[in-house]
């Protein structure tokens, strides 16, 4: 049996959609006897004037629980504001794809209430550090869940960088950038890059070259304990950007190392008990359902 009693709800956009979710949500944990807590910008979206408010950065506030309301990028927002305290994290899902948010609006109720009761899935999702370095000074950094992109920013030239793994040369490239994918990120933009579905559990890295220049460059699958490190070249006259997530951004300069590797502290994701990832691939991608099997067999 699981044991949730302060239960912390966060929502990023308002959206009629989701702002009802909300106050379904929390006046339906409160019936159960619940503490629910709302994040301070959730607070807002509803006019909260009932339920205790909590800062995301300020954690002395004991959760046992994050329920997610929204899409994608809301939770990868949330996730990696939690990742560093430990609570696990629900999702429900009010925007458009929705791999990392299970729960279906319609019958929110009945399937938060089961994974409450302990009917629920647990995966742990690694996360990526990045770190900017300039003359051997680290001068920003950032984390990310789904993936870190080196791109040219606004510019539509080709960038020139190279790439090294575990302190060994990879290779030297022009290309429009690298997108370095975590397992849960091998479904976002990695995907759309040419780079291949990882399943979440792998504890792996995969780098996927944009727009190369040399037509042989592929995507490369490494361990996830790799060390990664991209030079920028220093004659480059671009502005280009890293940015994690697609959310957070980085400005690195002609000459810069940026450094990524698997951060220490990993992320708890909460899932219906009939999870499968295969069956969330089949529904958001499209694929062949064993029904189109059969009947091309036939």
């Amino acid at each position: 049996m699981a044991h949730f009693k302060r239960i912390a709800l966060v929502a990023n956009i308002q959206l009629p959609e989701i702002v009802d979710s909300l106050k379904r949500l929390s006046s339906f944990l409160e019936q159960r006897g619940y503490t629910v807590l709302l994040e301070s910008n959730t607070a807002q979206l509803i006019d909260n004037k009932h339920f205790p408010v909590f800062d995301s950065g300020d954690m002395a506030q004991k959760l046992d629980l994050v329920i997610v309301v929204g899409g994608d990028g809301s939770m990868l927002s949330s996730g990696r504001r939690m990742v560093d305290h430990d609570v696990p994290m629900l999702g429900v899902n009010r925007g458009r794809l929705g791999f990392l948010t299970d729960i279906l609006p319609d019958d929110m109720e009945e399937q938060v209430d089961r994974v409450l009761s302990g009917d629920f899935i647990l995966s742990t999702r690694f996360l990526l550090e990045v770190a900017l370095y300039r003359n051997g000074n680290n001068v920003s950094s950032g984390i990310a869940l789904n993936d870190v992109v080196l791109h040219p920013g606004k510019s539509v030239r080709m960038m020139e960088f190279e790439l090294y793994i575990d302190n060994q040369f990879v290779y030297s490239q022009r290309s429009d950038g690298l997108i370095v994918s975590t397992p849960t990120g091998s479904t976002a933009y990695a995907l759309s890059g040419g780079g291949p579905i990882m399943n979440p559990n792998l504890d792996a890295i995969v780098l996927v070259p944009m727009n190369p220049h040399t037509l042989s460059s592929r995507p490369i699958v490494v361990g996830g304990d790799s060390d990664i490190e991209i030079r920028v070249a220093s004659r480059d006259e671009l502005d280009p950007m890293v940015t994690c997530d697609g959310q957070n951004d980085l400005q690195p300069e002609p000459g810069d190392i940026i450094r990524i590797h698997k951060k220490a502290q990993s992320l708890r994701l909460i899932h219906p008990v009939e999870h499968n990832f295969y069956e969330t691939c089949r529904t958001k991608l499209g694929w062949g359902s064993r029904h189109d099997a059969s009947n091309r067999n036939r």
